[in-house]
């Protein structure tokens, strides 16, 4: 039987699969051309896959030799461009043997060539040999580093004139980011780029997309077709919902309720198997995850993911920069508004940025739960403005993004005491000035039936300059719980001017009312 794959390039005859050539129509198109372009996508999005697939199915209808191989063999060497080379070179000449027949491979040895040329000059001999134009993807480009990655873009930039008589016909660079970065890679300043490139004859810079629901719906169908076991329909648009096509995620939710949770194949998948599933993944943070969570701490990362969780507009010199990078590292949507990718991104995220604060939180959560089994809100927040008052400054001075640090520490209270049975929904995003929660609790309710208890909360931030922001708070906090169908709340309101009172007096509860429907609210003030 085949399975959802989250480890290396998809193999069709043992991984459920979409079809990879249909991913990425425009690589095929610039190859018939003749073009030197670039292909990126963030990790674990398949690009791999899909130029493995391309390259095949262009070698087998005997048009050219189309060869996918790593760069990474040249990562270690660093600035070393000779080693580095040779380590390419080794890398493309063992795959030519897998991939290719004896007469479309390169001659052995390589000529020899001056270090700064021996790239060009061994794909220069191959091109004049090889019966067929020469169409070759380097995977992971942007592996190599500094004097390394210079060498081998100015060596292609320096031989394109001379195809397809004298070198590769077509050549892509697949990597993580897009060409403009290279220039960081290589060395330059990150923090302007400008517009000059080291590899500007290049055409195009597709974007691997990821997967639409009729994609992932698919995917799933492919499952169901080999062994009976359906998705419901709230799991399927649940799965797509959780993941927005990130075809890792996908992959990964979908494996986490087959192969971890186990679900017997008679038994249908349904949307509680994929909460789980998604919960699991969270708390497990698998390698993908962690790539991911690894960047959070970088400059470039951080000044636009700092706004999106204060709620603030993004502004910086850089901005253009700053979002492209974000994106093509797969941390924000592709289109605007800018906000996190996905909703697994998103509490993933806040986690990892609370992680270090939920550690210090010694409550027991078990002591928040009442005779009934519901959560006691009140005595949560009354423990919480005492773990404040004693603590908060210290942790908030500590966290890394230090605009968005009280809301963080109170998130990794919330998620200390919730974690023992409940979850917590995040909503936050570029100019909607708050984070709203919603506490979802399940408990046995009197009459024995299962229910769930669903609390919402706004958290806010007063700074310097501004007003206060109870009354906005308090509007906008009705509204959200006109949305989730509750009346009444809690706004949260921590204040971070300069003039604020010392936090062991301004820490305390109000009570307050919407200006609407007249939603009863506790106001903690932090």
């Amino acid at each position: 039987m085949r399975r959802f794959n989250t480890t290396g390039p998809c193999d069709p005859a043992l991984h459920y699969m979409v079809p990879p050539l249909e991913r990425l129509p425009e690589a095929r198109t610039a190859v018939e051309r003749g073009d030197y372009f670039v292909v990126h996508a963030p990790r674990q999005t398949g690009k791999t896959t899909t130029l493995r697939a391309l390259a095949r199915a262009l070698t087998a209808e005997g048009t050219v030799a189309a060869l996918h191989f790593s760069c990474e063999t040249g990562e270690p060497a660093g600035d070393d461009y000779e080693n580095a080379q040779q380590a390419i070179l080794a890398t493309l000449r063992g795959q030519a043997r897998i991939q290719l027949p004896q007469e479309l491979r390169p001659s052995e040895p390589w000529p020899p060539a001056p270090p700064l040329s021996l790239l060009s000059t061994a794909l220069a001999e191959w091109a004049r040999a090889c019966p067929r134009r020469l169409a070759l993807f380097f995977d992971e480009i942007d592996a190599l580093r500094g004097e390394s990655l210079r060498a081998v873009l100015r060596q292609l930039r320096d031989g394109f004139p001379d195809r397809p008589q004298a070198f590769p016909w077509s050549v892509a660079l697949c990597g993580l980011r897009d060409v403009r970065d290279y220039r960081v890679a290589s060395g330059s300043d990150p923090g302007r780029m400008g517009t000059s490139s080291p590899f500007n004859i290049k055409v195009s810079s597709p974007r691997l997309p990821d997967f639409i629901e009729a994609e992932v719906r698919s995917l799933y169908a492919q499952h169901t077709a080999e062994t009976g076991q359906p998705f419901t329909e709230e799991a399927l648009s649940r799965s797509f919902e959780l993941s927005q096509g990130q075809p890792w995620l996908t992959n990964a939710l979908a494996r986490e309720i087959v192969e971890v949770l186990g679900v017997p194949l008679r038994e249908p998948i349904t949307r509680e198997h994929v909460e789980q599933a998604r919960e699991q993944l969270i708390l497990a943070r698998a390698t993908h995850l962690d790539s991911l969570v690894a960047r959070l701490r970088e400059p470039r990362v951080r000044r636009v993911l700092e706004p999106v969780l204060a709620g603030e507009v993004i502004a910086s010199d850089t901005y253009d920069d700053d979002v492209s990078y974000v994106h093509d590292l797969g941390l924000i949507a592709p289109d605007n508004p800018v906000r996190i990718a996905n909703p697994i991104y998103r509490e993933v995220i806040v986690r990892v940025l609370a992680s270090a604060v939920e550690g210090n939180v010694q409550a027991d959560p078990r002591s928040f739960v009442d005779p009934e089994g519901r959560l006691d809100l009140r005595r949560i927040l009354t423990e919480f403005a005492a773990f404040w008052r004693e603590h908060g400054e210290v942790l908030a001075a500590g966290m890394p993004y230090h605009e968005v640090a009280p809301q963080l520490v109170l998130m990794a209270y919330l998620q200390r005491v919730v974690n023992g049975g409940g979850q917590i929904d995040r909503e936050y995003g570029v100019g909607r000035g708050r984070i709203d929660l919603c506490i979802r609790w399940p408990y046995r309710a009197p009459d024995g039936s299962r229910a769930v208890q669903r609390e919402g909360i706004e958290l806010k931030v007063w700074t310097a300059g501004k007003p206060d922001p109870l009354a906005r708070g308090l509007e906008q906090l009705e509204g959200y719980l006109e949305q989730l169908g509750l009346d009444h709340g809690v706004l949260a309101v921590f204040d971070r001017r300069p003039e604020a009172l010392p936090i062991e007096e301004r820490t305390r509860f109000e009570d307050a009312r919407t200006p609407g429907h007249g939603y009863a609210v506790t106001v903690l003030r932090g």
